[in-house]
């Protein structure tokens, strides 16, 4: 019987292999159980064998999948960065005809829903005894490396013709500028956007600039 008098043609589905699948099921349940343990307690009074039985895993699979308690606490700190990046970059593409404007409109929408985040303000208290704070401070190169990526591709989506070294750069300064406004704010986000615009506008003007 052909298509035209009544079978359904077979779809192909691109299903996750189980391994990647289970890998990704394993790190959301550890990082929930993170976040839970941190709403009652400091970073510096979490053990891994408390992320671990609060996940119901045992302390040694959660060895095995992140290596160490700084390796996992750098990765949990990079899973909730993706839930503001998401938003920065909708904010960076939906300006695509005004690059200054783009710039400006990613920290705003960074530093505000960062800002109003109540585990993001956990995450950021660190009184000197082993917060998290370290981990997009003095350790945090992978969190700065991650976030510049992400942003360089969608700064290269929104403007293909800018130059690479110079969207780097680009990407790499605005991270750190909003990692430090972040852990150290001033004024509210739309005058600090507003002044790192000014700033930087120059620059943006000639490397995104058509």
């Amino acid at each position: 019987m052909t298509a035209a008098a009544g079978t359904i043609p077979a779809v192909a589905t691109a299903r996750t292999p189980y391994p990647q699948a289970a890998k990704a099921l394993l790190r959301e349940t550890l990082f929930g159980a993170a976040r839970d343990e941190l709403q009652s307690r400091a970073w510096s009074e979490i053990t891994m064998s408390a992320i671990a039985g609060a996940a119901g895993v045992s302390r040694q699979t959660l060895y095995k999948e992140f290596g160490s308690r700084d390796e996992f606490g750098q990765a949990f700190v990079i899973h909730e960065g993706e839930r503001f990046l998401d938003g920065v970059e909708e904010a960076v593409l939906e300006h695509r005809d005004d690059p200054r404007a783009a710039v400006g409109a990613a920290l705003q929408t960074f530093l505000r829903t960062a800002g109003e985040d109540p585990l993001v303000r956990i995450l950021l208290s660190d009184d000197g005894t082993g917060g998290m704070l370290p981990f997009v401070t003095t350790q945090g190169m992978p969190v700065v490396q991650w976030a510049t990526a992400r942003l360089k591709a969608t700064i290269e989506e929104g403007w293909p013709q800018a130059p690479a070294e110079e969207t780097a750069l680009l990407a790499e300064s605005l991270v750190r500028l909003a990692i430090s406004y972040i852990t150290a704010p001033t004024d509210p986000p739309e005058i600090t956007a507003t002044r790192v615009g000014e700033l930087l506008g120059p620059f943006i003007d000639r490397a995104l600039g058509s």
